[in-house]
């Protein structure tokens, strides 16, 4: 008796007529029908472990694109922060050069109005201009006095006392 056969009988215990036209599954049937199920786990096993395959260089391969994505980013970030940070120095230079000749002028300007203003008042009121050397124990000075159109020329060596 096949497996049919059986589930034919199960059929009519509960109640089910078997259908007609089906025919009853001998051994030679049955293993053909055994080896197709069996093939057929085989090339699905087979299907599963290449589409497992398939998705994990599928994986690699993303994390691979998204891995070069991040690092042009990145190397377009730097590449632009690199572009603005010479513009900004470049800025500060040119604002550092500006108002470094501002102020050279100015200082120059304010040297040229102190030379001036030193020389009437060295016309007008007079000034003192002298030097002085030390030798051993004394004291040469040499002094020029001005006032206005007068000058007068002071020259004298002084002793020091020293102590012993």
């Amino acid at each position: 008796m096949s497996w049919r056969s059986c589930s034919g009988l199960v059929n009519q215990v509960h109640g089910k007529p078997e259908p007609k036209g089906k025919t009853v599954m001998t051994q030679q049937s049955a293993a053909v029908f055994i080896q197709a199920w069996w093939r057929g786990t085989l090339v699905r096993r087979t299907l599963l472990h290449a589409a497992l395959r398939a998705w994990i260089v599928q994986c690699w391969w993303r994390q691979t694109l998204a891995r070069l994505l991040t690092q042009r980013r990145r190397a377009a970030l730097e590449f632009y922060a690199r572009g603005e940070w010479a513009a900004v120095r470049l800025q500060a230079s040119v604002r550092m050069w500006r108002i470094r000749r501002r102020y050279c002028r100015l200082l120059n300007a304010t040297r040229i109005i102190q030379i001036y203003w030193r020389w009437h008042n060295s016309h007008s009121r007079g000034f003192i201009q002298g030097h002085y050397e030390l030798k051993e124990n004394q004291l040469g000075i040499q002094l020029e006095i001005s006032l206005g159109s007068q000058a007068c020329k002071v020259q004298q060596c002084i002793p020091l006392p020293i102590k012993e």
